[in-house]
């Protein structure tokens, strides 16, 4: 019996706004995919990007162009390759996971030959805004264990130091989303370090970030924009001692865990991170998590309303879903 595939756009409404430097997110929309075969069904997500030219539309065209190759017996190595590494193939890649450890009655854990994730430490984002509000919330989570602090150009020190204040305690990943240059870098770099910063994460344009080629600073920095799948790690690793795997990046679980891989052969620091998406977009990117210095998954948690079943949070650690949720 041959696959079937669907797919369809689905919106969550976030609880609170999520501004970051390139603008303010009051709704996430992510594309669903489920491939079935003999009543069996397994399900994927993605979060298309305007950053990587992606939309909700483009990606359902992307998805669309494949259902010959997903319905038609062809192997998931010749289905990937078919597809650009983004938002459309991790949809279809983790649905085939899914399919593939339900059929065999396997989890995604045991075909690895992998301990099946535990619950683990996730960032708690502290988004833009005035310092003293951004104090303010990260005070109501100063018992976290890892925060995230979102900056822009504006005024970015004086939020790093209220943060910290507030959270004296917790570990600090700054991101600024490309919104610094390297004269802003430079000078932040001896703040950061006051501030007992883990890790500064893209602070420049992808496009720009040349000159960090040999550049040390006291913190380390991390890419997110400039890495996607494995093909960017030479060039990455010259100018960056960490990298961000994201599965609407890499193009799905099987990429994510390829580029995770690599860069840990190159000794280089690991985060594993996430769109805002629903729970499907996190059960996958919980088996890059156990390999990561730091776990940034807390996208579900500013949804008004998350899939039944999925991921859930407290006191800053983030718990795998319900059983037969995904994989």
């Amino acid at each position: 019996m041959s696959r079937t595939l669907k797919a369809r756009a689905d919106r969550f409404a976030l609880s609170r706004p999520f501004r970051i430097s390139r603008g303010i997110k009051t709704v996430a929309e992510v594309v669903t995919v489920e491939v079935a075969m003999d009543g069996v069904t397994g399900r994927g997500e993605g979060v298309p990007y305007p950053r990587y030219g992606e939309s909700i539309e483009s990606s359902l065209a992307e998805i669309e162009d494949a259902r010959a190759a997903i319905e038609g017996g062809a192997s998931v190595a010749e289905i990937l390759s078919g597809m650009r590494a983004g938002a459309a193939r991790n949809a279809v890649d983790c649905a085939i996971w899914d399919l593939t450890a339900k059929q065999s009655r396997r989890s995604v854990a045991q075909m690895l030959g992998v301990a099946e994730p535990g619950p683990v430490p996730t960032a708690l984002t502290i988004v833009i805004d005035t310092p003293r509000i951004m104090a303010e919330a990260a005070a109501a989570i100063s018992d976290a264990p890892l925060l995230k602090v979102k900056v822009d150009a504006t005024e970015p020190l004086a939020m790093i130091r209220a943060v910290r204040a507030a959270a004296p305690d917790a570990a600090l990943i700054v991101d600024p989303n490309e919104s610094w240059d390297e004269a802003l870098v430079r000078a932040a770099m001896p703040v950061l370090a006051e501030c007992r910063v883990d890790v500064l994460e893209q602070p420049c344009k992808a496009e720009e970030d040349g000159w960090l080629a040999g550049f040390r600073g006291p913190v380390p920095i991390c890419a997110d924009e400039s890495v996607h799948t494995v093909d960017d790690l030479d060039s990455v690793a010259a100018r960056y001692q960490a990298i961000n795997v994201k599965l609407d990046k890499t193009g799905g679980l099987t990429a994510a865990l390829e580029l995770a891989k690599a860069a840990r052969e190159r000794g280089m620091g690991l985060m594993s991170g996430c769109m805002v998406c629903s729970s499907l977009g996190i059960a996958p990117a919980l088996h890059v998590a156990q390999m990561a210095d730091w776990a940034d998954l807390d996208g579900p948690l500013w949804l008004a309303d998350d899939r039944p079943g999925g991921v859930w949070e407290a006191n800053g650690t983030m718990h795998p879903p319900e059983e037969g949720f995904w994989g």
